[in-house]
């Protein structure tokens, strides 16, 4: 008989130290009878989720319902993989207003992960939105193989 795999719920700080190690997950939406996802580098700081993007479909549709659910995870196997899942409301962050120092912070923090982002070197210029997500809720879940022998 084969060994089988152990699943696991994971705690808050293994959650978010999976958060900090990563940079790319995917962002799922919703409004009214349509239901998007999509792929989006990120930083976890501060208990929050920092990302940037281009206006399109996914803000105009955050305008509407700014609820979404995130997404990350590490597979090294079929039975050996980590996921976090995030559910919180998305903020954008503008450069000018009461709210600047917001921004510049979070550039800052993005600048850990693309240290050129928003300077002449941007590899990705085009995406000049800067916005931030607020962890409402947050589950992890983990399978490794067993170890036993049956």
């Amino acid at each position: 008989m084969s060994a089988r795999p152990v699943f696991r719920d994971l705690d808050r700080p293994d959650s978010e130290a999976i958060l900090a190690r990563n940079h790319v997950g995917r962002v799922a939406f919703s409004y009214k009878d349509h239901v998007d996802i999509e792929p989006i580098h990120y930083v976890f700081s501060d208990g929050w989720l920092y990302g940037r993007t281009k206006y399109g479909t996914k803000l105009r549709t955050l305008a509407h319902n700014r609820w979404l659910a995130f997404e990350t995870e590490e597979i090294t196997g079929l039975f050996e993989w980590r996921s976090v899942v995030v559910k919180g409301s998305l903020y954008l962050l503008e450069r000018d207003g009461e709210h600047s120092e917001t921004y510049d912070r979070a550039v800052e923090i993005f600048r850990t992960f693309i240290p050129h982002a928003f300077d002449p070197d941007d590899p990705t210029p085009d995406r000049n939105v800067m916005f931030r997500i607020h962890i409402d809720q947050i589950t992890g879940r983990a399978a490794s193989p067993s170890t036993a022998h049956g």
